[in-house]
């Protein structure tokens, strides 16, 4: 509402404050002189972190408020507001991909390359993974790390640690589907695959073809998703037991989803 009075009240630090404490964004709207109040600006990118855009450059270079500022980032990427000597501030950054992690994509290569700086970024959002070094894309503890939080992390880590059998466990194990990003040596490995299945019975998909033969296998990944029978063997496609398994899951599976509606309409 702070668009629409008057100058004279655009100016009026009460009734300014007000606004940016309901709304931070209304910054947006007040006089210049209130934009570089630090006291107004911090209320502001308390309130919404975003609101730093419309602070004076004199505080988009002052670490109190840029600091509060990002820790306060509903996902927008705040930290591109800030003078360009915070952007590369290692502190602030930190702060900034604890709570966006994607705010990793634009930093420096030197902070990209800073093993604390990716480490805090991957335990928020694995996928900014992505806009590590090279050298932190195949540093162990870094991708143990990501892929135990998000299996699309994987797609990023080196081929070596693809083929690493820690590594594509711990993945698996946090979702099978993970599966599609191992190594052919690994998508052969049937203590993987098992792992895999039974976290998500249609990463068989992703098994050689060796595993998509074997009923132990089958009857696992069945038993965890029903479709995935799609991706066995025409011979076990044909094996009642098998398919019988599938049809319980299948029933099971409907059998949930009916009672989660029964709850969710229950609760409404």
């Amino acid at each position: 509402a702070l668009e629409y009075a008057s100058d004279e009240l655009k100016a009026d630090k009460e009734v300014v404050m007000a606004a940016v404490q309901s709304h931070g964004y209304a910054l947006e709207y007040a006089s210049d002189e209130l934009k570089a109040d630090k006291e107004v600006v911090m209320a502001a990118v308390q309130n919404n972190g975003m609101a730093l855009d419309y602070a004076s450059d004199e505080l988009k270079a002052d670490k109190e408020v840029v600091m509060a500022a990002v820790q306060n980032d509903e996902n927008e990427g705040v930290i591109n507001f800030a003078s360009d000597e915070l952007k590369a501030d290692k502190e602030v950054v930190m702060a900034a991909v604890q709570s966006y992690a994607y705010a990793l994509q634009f930093r420096s290569d030197e902070l990209k390359a800073d093993k604390e700086v990716v480490m805090a970024a991957v335990q928020s959002y694995a996928d900014a993974l992505e806009y590590a070094s090279n050298e932190l894309k195949a540093d162990k503890e870094i991708v143990m790390a990501a892929v135990k939080n998000d299996r699309f992390a994987l797609g990023y880590v080196s081929d070596e640690l693809k083929a690493d059998k820690e590594v594509i466990m711990a993945a698996v194990e946090n979702d099978g589907v993970a599966l599609e990003y191992a190594s052919d040596e690994l998508k052969a490995d049937k203590e993987i695959v098992m792992a895999a299945v039974q976290s998500a019975g249609w990463a068989l998909e992703y098994a050689s073809d060796e595993f998509k033969a074997d009923k132990e296998v089958i009857m696992a990944a069945v038993e965890n998703d029903a479709k995935a029978l799609e991706h066995a063997s025409d011979e076990l496609k044909a094996d009642k037991e098998i398919v019988m398994a599938a049809e319980n899951q299948e029933k099971l599976a409907k059998k949930k989803f009916e009672d989660y509606l029964k709850k969710i309409r229950g609760q409404n």
